[in-house]
């Protein structure tokens, strides 16, 4: 008898939970979900010193799912029963209504009649690194069109340079609960994070509707605890871009050391 694409999901998840970024609450978790055609998309829970500003799994697998360009999401699976909010978050997305399967699991189908899990999803981005800032604002523009952002209509992208110049996009990302709205700042960090990709050197910033943009708080936090050591360019429309290494976009930002002392 064939394996069920629910038992496959759940080894993925189980084996991802080792990526997860929990140093304050220990509580390493993964969440898988499943696209139409097989493929499947990881995502880990990544904390923040800011315990608020802390990437859920559920969240970081959808905003690497919507950053890649694919919202045909059938199926999600989590590394432990579903909490009561992801449970609600995974059930109620506009583009991909799903409903509880298992403790562990949502789908738009019953079970059976999930597709075969296939390959991981590639997220990388299939282009060189940028020879130049204009050019990764170029890439950044680019991607930015696969943002999903339909309360504000103000798409973002973001393009993060990894070791061995592969090339991470992040989409900002608007659930119909506002409070999970994420920047495509954190989804390309949550994306580097989840896929183990080493740390991030560069990224490229454009707001292709404001060429003032910059990070909002809650992104320079996460960028300054999860890429200490990259530089950050920001589109500035037809001007040169503007660059920032990340360490001052937060002047005495909150690195949390006391709260893993005692740990």
């Amino acid at each position: 008898m064939p394996t069920s694409p629910l038992t496959v999901l759940r080894r993925h998840a189980a084996a991802l939970r080792s990526r997860a970024h929990a140093p304050y609450s220990r509580q390493a978790d993964a969440t898988v979900l499943l696209l139409a055609d097989g493929t499947w998309v990881p995502g880990v829970r990544v904390e923040s010193a800011a315990f608020p500003l802390t990437i859920p799994s559920p969240l970081n697998a959808l905003t690497t799912a919507v950053a890649a360009g694919r919202t045909d999401i059938v199926a999600a699976v989590f590394s432990a029963p579903l909490p009561a909010w992801e449970r609600t978050f995974l059930s109620t997305l506009p583009f991909a209504p799903m409903a509880p399967v298992a403790d562990d699991a949502v789908a738009a189908t019953p079970a059976e009649d999930l597709p075969t899990v296939g390959s991981r999803l590639d997220p990388f981005l299939p282009d060189t690194p940028p020879p130049s800032p204009a050019d990764g604002i170029r890439l950044a523009r680019r991607v930015a069109g696969r943002a999903l952002v339909p309360a504000s209509a103000f798409p973002v992208g973001c393009v993060a340079v990894l070791p061995q110049g592969r090339l991470v996009p992040g989409v900002n990302v608007e659930p119909p609960d506002w409070t999970r709205i994420l920047c495509a700042e954190r989804a390309a960090l949550g994306t580097a994070v989840t896929y183990g990709a080493g740390p991030v050197t560069a990224l490229y910033l454009s707001c292709p509707k404001d060429p003032t943009g910059t990070p909002c708080g809650a992104c320079r936090q996460l960028l300054v605890e999860l890429a200490p050591d990259a530089v950050l360019w920001m589109d500035r429309g037809t001007a040169p871009p503007d660059s920032s290494p990340v360490p001052t976009l937060l002047p005495g930002s909150f690195r949390g050391q006391a709260l893993l002392r005692d740990r």
